[in-house]
């Protein structure tokens, strides 16, 4: 199953849970259910977005964009983290309002029963995306899927609560509730702007993926006797890139010199799938001149 196709899926899933939390909502009149359905409302803005800039990241080079569209999905992330901010915020809103003039609720549990069901079908289609995206490094379909997990966390909060308002009576358990949700609602959101904006920024290839490129260079430099440096690293969407310098000595045929970076590049490709390596043949004992001695 391709990204696009779980990010329909999440869509279709999205409108089945808004209309099963607005019945609960309807139904009880608690302000945490309210709350609820607000989120799932902003899950299907940010499934039908992500698709659309998932689409657009996986368009071919072309004489604009040489280095591809992958950042395009960055902006998928972005884009819902800022609604997922947003919606904290009208749940907060909503909440300090119902705390200050609590109202009895009705039906709750029917309310209860819908909101148990809408979460369970979050739940497994957030687990089944999450493996996903990992498994293709896509931040559309992980913004997508951290999404629905906290609204998985949200309706277990929500359902807590108004089993609380059922034990105790406190109807302010259902606006505390809310509250609640809405600072995690917050939380979700900053973190998702937060990974948007790295990736805009160029960030470098994780912690795992750096050593897995530095052992495949050790192997190399012992075995051919040369060396590598000025290793530079960049994500973009889900394709990662490596500049480096290769040093070897200046007696080398320029044929065995490009066959021996061709070795390395398959070798580094081999070990992180999806690279993209940019390698400089440099004689030894030669540096390139630097930015730093330039300025």
């Amino acid at each position: 199953m391709q990204a696009s196709s779980y990010l329909k899926l999440s869509a279709v899933v999205a409108v089945v849970t808004i209309a099963m939390k607005t019945a609960a909502w309807w139904w009880t009149g608690s302000v945490s259910l309210a709350a609820d359905a607000l989120e799932s409302l902003v899950n299907l803005a940010g499934a039908v977005f992500a698709l659309a800039m998932l689409t657009i990241a996986q368009r071919p080079p072309d004489e604009d964009h040489p280095f591809g569209h992958h950042k395009a999905e960055y902006f998928s992330g972005g884009f819902e983290g800022v609604l997922i901010v947003m919606a904290g915020l009208g749940i907060g809103w909503g909440a300090i309002h119902r705390l200050a003039a609590p109202q009895p609720l009705e039906g709750l549990g029917l309310g209860l029963a819908l909101t148990v069901l809408s979460s369970a079908l979050n739940g497994g289609l957030a687990w089944a995306m999450l493996r996903k995206a990992r498994e293709l490094r896509s931040m559309a379909l992980e913004a997508d899927a951290r999404h629905l997990i906290t609204d998985v966390w949200t309706s277990a909060g929500v359902v807590v609560g108004l089993i609380g308002v059922l034990l105790s009576g406190w109807l302010w358990l259902d606006a505390a509730v809310a509250l609640l949700v809405a600072l995690n609602v917050l939380r979700e959101g900053v973190h998702l702007v937060a990974r948007a904006t790295g990736g805009l920024m160029d960030e470098a290839l994780d912690a795992d993926s750096l050593a897995t490129v530095q052992a495949v260079l050790d192997r190399f430099q012992q075995r051919l006797a040369v060396r590598f440096d000025h290793l530079a690293s960049r994500c973009a969407g889900q394709r990662r890139f490596v500049d480096l310098h290769m040093h070897l000595p200046a007696d080398w045929s320029l044929g065995r010199a490009a066959a021996a970076r061709a070795e390395v590049e398959q070798a580094l490709v081999a070990a992180l799938p999806g690279l993209r390596a940019t390698i400089q043949l440099l004689p030894t004992g030669v540096e390139p001149v630097t930015e730093e001695q330039l300025g």
